[in-house]
């Protein structure tokens, strides 16, 4: 079955570090990259042509941006390695620095129950913003390591840092996490997603494996926990094992889709440990995945990850892209009902 899928125009110059889509526009998309630009995308419906997508706005930062979210239809946040957390406006196509880190900013997202921005560091700390507040900055909250990834579902914030460590919190209590946990991957953690019934989370690392968690601390629940391998290949006989640097679950389905160093994006169904569909590979890596607010579309972005370091930076390759794809009933259980 022939894929659908297409190019968005001007993508970055540089490797892409995020793709966000709208938690309520599912043709909007936000796009983070290490040329110092953020750029807010409209999506066209039609996937057969690229011609009527759009690049709305682009946002210029001091420094490579690793992370973006939107906070509501008009509205966003960005951070990166100016240590900056950035509120950006994208009617006026304005931004405005509500605050900062000691370091990088590593990972953000919109808490819709705070109506607030957690940000997280290479500082070791979680910062909550409010830009409607007179002082943006409400709170910061100290972690044991570095901060690489965040990801959040209703009330419970997953944080995953250096060390393989893990912090679970409710929001609602940022003082203290409501569980510490030692990651079931035996390497760094690439990649974090929540699931979204709020069950558990998804977590994978820099060698070729994802773990499946579960939030409930029952021995019941914890029994259902695993891990297995992934973005894997055996080339003249030599194994090959790349790092999965993205997951993103369907906001209809909880399936979710992996992306890795190995150019391949693939959908799982994580209920019966099966993967569902593996898609044409890509001629790059891919270093992010988001799946729309309506589970119609796929965004995934391919470009240099820097796995093989200044080396593989000097070969021949592609300029970084984003493709749209469009999903069809290969992201369905197959045991779902309607």
């Amino acid at each position: 079955m022939a894929e659908s899928q297409f190019a968005l125009p001007a993508p970055a110059f540089d490797s892409i570090s995020k793709v966000h889509y709208s938690p309520t526009n599912p043709n909007q998309l936000l796009v983070s990259s290490w040329d110092t630009t953020v750029k807010l995308f409209d999506v066209a419906n039609d996937a057969s042509s690229s011609k009527t997508s759009r690049q709305k706005c682009k946002f210029d930062h001091r420094a490579a941006v690793l992370a973006c979210c939107f906070s509501d239809a008009e509205h966003g946040f960005s951070g990166g390695l100016d240590t900056a957390v950035r509120f950006l406006d994208f009617t006026n196509e304005k931004t405005n620095v509500v605050g900062s880190h000691a370091d990088a900013v590593s990972g953000m997202v919109y808490s819709k129950d705070l109506n607030a921005l957690i940000s997280a560091s290479w500082d070791r700390t979680m910062r909550l913003f409010d830009p409607r507040a007179p002082t943006p900055q409400q709170a910061s909250h100290e972690t044991p390591e570095r901060i690489y990834h965040i990801d959040l579902v209703n009330n419970t914030l997953v944080v995953a840092m250096a060390s393989r460590l893990f912090h679970i919190y409710d929001t609602r209590n940022l003082q203290e996490p409501m569980q510490r946990r030692e990651s079931s991957l035996k390497y760094m953690t690439r990649s974090l997603a929540c699931m979204i019934n709020g069950e558990g989370f998804a977590t994978a690392s820099v060698e070729g494996r994802i773990a499946v968690e579960y939030f409930d601390p029952s021995p019941e629940a914890q029994e259902k926990k695993y891990a297995f391998k992934c973005h894997r290949q055996t080339i003249d006989g030599v194994d090959h094992v790349w790092p999965v640097n993205a997951l993103a679950f369907h906001p209809v389905y909880n399936t979710f889709a992996s992306a890795g160093s190995d150019g391949t994006v693939s959908v799982w169904d994580h209920k019966i440990k099966k993967r569902l569909r593996q898609y044409h590979k890509f001629n790059n890596p891919v270093s992010s995945v988001a799946f729309n607010c309506d589970g119609t579309k796929l965004a995934v972005a391919t470009c240099y990850t820097w796995d093989e370091g200044e080396q593989g930076a000097r070969m021949e390759r592609e300029r970084p892209q984003i493709w749209i794809k469009t999903v069809g009933p290969e992201v369905k259980p197959k045991d779902w009902q309607e």
